[in-house]
C-alpha cells in the first residue's frame, strides 16, 4: 500500500487539528504520521500526514481536507519533488563496552549521541524513513529502552511558496 505525504497549511487556531483528524478518520483513513508546527507567519501552520492508501483514498482525503473552512491550502508531495526528513531519538541501555560501538554507529549514519551515562546511552538521528528504518535494524543487538520518531516532515523544492 502507498503511503501518501500530504501537508496542509492551517489557521493556527484551537480545534484544527482536531477537525482534520476526525475528517480523515471519519472516513475509515489512517493517519500513519502526522507532524504539525508553525510556519514563518504565527497564523498559520504546516500539518504533514503520511496517510497509506491507493489514489482513490488520496484524492479524496486531499479534497475533503480542501473544503475545511481553516485549511488554506492542500498539497500531495507523494510523487512531487520534495525534501522530506523524520527525527528519531532512541535510548539505548549500553555496558561500558558498548558505548564506542553505539557513538560509531551512530556517527556512520550521521547521527549523534545526545547523552551517555554509564548504563545507557540516548542518540540522535534525522534523515529519511527508510534510513530511520535501517538504522533501528542495526540497533537490534542492542537492548532498547525507549524510542520517539517525529513522523515525517516535507516541504516542496522549487521556487514555490
Amino acid at each position: 500500500m502507498k503511503k501518501h505525504i500530504i501537508t496542509a497549511l492551517v489557521e493556527n487556531q484551537p480545534g484544527v487539528l482536531a477537525r482534520v483528524v476526525g475528517l480523515i478518520s471519519g472516513r475509515g483513513y489512517n493517519i500513519e504520521t502526522l507532524n504539525v508546527g508553525p510556519t514563518n507567519d504565527p497564523t498559520v501552520s504546516r500539518m504533514t500526514m503520511q496517510v497509506p492508501g491507493d489514489n482513490r483514498v488520496l484524492e479524496q482525503v486531499t479534497r475533503q481536507l480542501g473544503k475545511l473552512v481553516d485549511v488554506i491550502d492542500v498539497t500531495d508531495l507523494t510523487s512531487a519533488p520534495c525534501v522530506n526528513q523524520e527525527c528519531l531519538l532512541v535510548k539505548l541501555a549500553a555496558t561500558h563496552a558498548q558505548h564506542a560501538a553505539i557513538a560509531a554507529l551512530t556517527e556512520r549514519f550521521g547521527g549523534r549521541v545526545l547523552a551517555s551515562q554509564t548504563d545507557a546511552m540516548i542518540v540522535q538521528l534525522t534523515g529519511d524513513s527508510k534510513q530511520i528504518v535501517d538504522f533501528i535494524d542495526l540497533l537490534a543487538p542492542f537492548r532498547m529502552l525507549d524510542i520517539s520518531r517525529s513522523g515525517i516532515i516535507a516541504i516542496a523544492r522549487g521556487g514555490r511558496p
